[in-house]
C-alpha cells in the first residue's frame, strides 16, 4: 500500500510540475524576442547542423500551366544554403552564405549582394545560433518584435509576431504554439512591394534530430505562384565547407 501511495504522489507531483511549466512558458512568451528565445531553447540540443534534400520545384504560371524542375539543396547552419538547379553540368544555382546571395547561370557567377534569407533564419537558423543573433536579423528586416498575439493556422494555435489581428499586410511571422515551429511569413513581395508575399511551411516531419517542413508554398497577392516538395531528406550528413565557398561553387558539390 505504501508503494502505491508513493507512486501516486510522484505521478501527481509530475503532473503538477508539467502544468506549472506550461503556465510559466505561456507567461514568458510575451513578445517576439521571448518567442524566439523559447524556440531556440526548445531545440538547441536537438537540431541538425547540416541537411540535404532533393526538391521538386514547381512554378505555377498565370495561364494555368505548371513547370517543374529538380533542385538539390544543402544547408550548413547557421546561415549557409546551397541550391543546384537541374543538372550539375549546367552550372545553375544559388548560394546564400556570409549574409550574401550569389546566383550562377551556365557556370558564371553574378555579383554577390547582401541578403538575409528570412525563411532560413526563422525555419532553421533560430535553433542553431544565439537568440540575440536571430533577434538582430529579424529586427534588421523590419519585423516589430514588440507585437505578439495568438491566432489559429490550419486548425492549430499559433503565435503571430509583428501585426495586429486582421492585419495581413505588415511584416509578420507565425509560429505553432505546441511545437514552436515556424509556419508562415507575410511581407512585401521582393519584386513588387505593392504586393504581399505569403510563405508557408507545411507537412512537418520529425527527423532523427529536429523537424523539416517537407512542403513549402509561396503566394503573391493571394495566388499560389511556387511550390516546393522535399524528398531524400538527410540529417547531419558530412559536408565539405568548400561547397559553400562562392569561388568553388562549380568545382565542389555535395552530391555523389
Amino acid at each position: 500500500m505504501q508503494i502505491r501511495t508513493r507512486r501516486r504522489a510522484v505521478l501527481i507531483l509530475a503532473a503538477g510540475c508539467a502544468l506549472l511549466a506550461t503556465g510559466i512558458q505561456a507567461q514568458e512568451i510575451r513578445d517576439g524576442e521571448t518567442l524566439l528565445r523559447a524556440m531556440h531553447d526548445r531545440y538547441q540540443n536537438n537540431w541538425y547542423e547540416t541537411l540535404t534534400f532533393t526538391q521538386k520545384s514547381t512554378t505555377h504560371n498565370d495561364d494555368g500551366t505548371d513547370k517543374s524542375e529538380i533542385w538539390h539543396e544543402a544547408m550548413l547552419l547557421p546561415g549557409k544554403l546551397r541550391i543546384d538547379i537541374g543538372s550539375l553540368a549546367d552550372g545553375n544555382g544559388m548560394l546564400v552564405a556570409n549574409g550574401a546571395l550569389t546566383s550562377y547561370q551556365n557556370g558564371k557567377a553574378s555579383d554577390a549582394h547582401p541578403f538575409v534569407h528570412m525563411l532560413l533564419v526563422l525555419g532553421f537558423d533560430v535553433f542553431r545560433q544565439s537568440t540575440q543573433a536571430t533577434i538582430d536579423q529579424v529586427k534588421g528586416q523590419g519585423f516589430d518584435l514588440t507585437k505578439l498575439r495568438e491566432d489559429t493556422w490550419d486548425g492549430e494555435p499559433v503565435y503571430v509576431v509583428g501585426a495586429d489581428k486582421g492585419d495581413l499586410k505588415s511584416k509578420q511571422f507565425w509560429v505553432e504554439k505546441k511545437r514552436l515551429l515556424f509556419v508562415r511569413m507575410i511581407a512585401p513581395d521582393r519584386r513588387d512591394a505593392a504586393k504581399t508575399a505569403d510563405s508557408r511551411f507545411a507537412d512537418y516531419r520529425q527527423l532523427p534530430v529536429g523537424w523539416v517542413a517537407a512542403r513549402v508554398e509561396f503566394f503573391v497577392a493571394g495566388k499560389n505562384v511556387f511550390s516546393e516538395e522535399y524528398s531524400e531528406i538527410q540529417t547531419n550528413p558530412k559536408l565539405d565547407p568548400a561547397i559553400f565557398d562562392a569561388k568553388q561553387f562549380n568545382s565542389q558539390h555535395w552530391e555523389k
